[in-house]
């Protein structure tokens, strides 16, 4: 038996952003503690084609909200993408938690075989319900929560895969 589409998505992505919260308030206190602005850290990148620290984030709670609103149904709050502070970001967080929390497990579930569609600019993909969990939404949002994680390491915020993991 699979998981449910609820604990492939929703039940991950609580825990990935509880995570990643507190790997940002470990990155902003080492800022603190390090002499370095919030600017710095938040526009920094591993490599000069990828987004800078700020950007992972929003695309974390992009991925995360985008897909338990096209699972469930129903749309997901807009933002703005314009946090440039360790504390917009951990209010970015909040309400994607909070959107993520006020959808209730069985409007995930049904025919895991029903069309999902994204559409992007100049592009439009095409997956099943379950493709889209396994193939796109998961493997994105753990992609650029990663990716945050490794540029606060970079940076040099003292922080271990326990930290990423969160407790067990």
């Amino acid at each position: 038996m699979s998981a449910s589409l609820y604990a492939s998505t929703a039940a991950q992505f609580v825990r990935g952003l509880q995570n990643l919260s507190a790997l940002l308030e470990k990155g902003a206190a080492w800022a603190q503690e390090n002499g370095k602005s919030e600017e710095e850290i938040l526009n920094t990148r591993l490599a000069e084609d990828m987004y800078p620290l700020a950007r992972q984030v929003q695309i974390t709670s992009d991925m995360s909200k985008g897909a338990i609103a096209r699972l469930a149904g129903i749309a997901a709050p807009a933002m703005e993408d314009t946090e440039t502070t360790f504390a917009q970001l951990q209010e970015r967080i909040a309400k994607t938690l909070h959107f993520i929390e006020s959808v209730k497990p069985q409007q995930l579930e049904g025919d895991e075989s029903r069309p999902i569609v994204v559409k992007g600019k100049n592009f439009e993909l095409n997956f099943t319900a379950h493709s889209y969990v396994t193939t796109f939404a998961v493997p994105n949002f753990y992609f650029h929560v990663t990716t945050a994680y490794n540029i606060l390491r970079h940076v040099g915020v003292k922080i271990g895969k326990s930290d990423f993991i969160g407790a067990i």
